[in-house]
């Protein structure tokens, strides 16, 4: 998690990683229009924020995760990061059957151990088919280059 400000509209975000070794923020609407974007150049702000705020578990997960003890075990010892990832993996699933799936799949791989949820599909949703709405990923300036002109900034995928 990060906070800072973009044209000084504070925000508080989480980076994604981008594929290539680094991280991308996603900025979104409430945060372009805050900053106003159509400015040539922005003063971009950020530093790591604090604790990663927890994510409300569904009651489907919380229910399949109570009824096994070893999943409950791995969940609690995952990071604020991770369980957001599961949560959002289970809540992309389309269909009940998906979403049921992806519960029993989360708590059997938490059960054996596993910490983290890999390319789950709903990052491809997330930043493909609701660009519109989710905002853009754009990638983070150096240290040194705190202006970004806005006839630079590209989407990334």
């Amino acid at each position: 998690m990060v906070e800072g400000t973009i044209n000084g509209f504070p925000f508080r975000a989480a980076l994604e990683p981008d594929g290539k070794g680094s991280h991308s923020l996603r900025v979104n609407k409430t945060m372009r229009d805050g900053a106003g974007t159509d400015a040539d150049a922005v003063a971009v702000e950020i530093a790591r924020a604090g604790e990663e705020p927890e994510m409300r578990v569904p009651a489907d997960l919380r229910k399949a995760l109570s009824a096994a003890p070893r999943a409950q075990a791995g969940w609690e010892d995952v990071t604020p990061l991770a369980r957001r990832d599961w949560v959002f993996s289970i809540l992309t699933a389309k269909q009940p059957e998906t979403r049921q799936r992806r519960i029993d799949k989360a708590c059997d791989m938490l059960a054996t151990g596993k910490r983290r949820l890999c390319c789950f599909p709903g990052i491809k949703w997330m930043m493909r088919e609701n660009e519109k709405s989710c905002g853009m990923w754009l990638p983070l300036p150096s240290s040194q280059d705190r202006l970004i002109p806005m006839s630079k900034k590209k989407k990334t995928a």
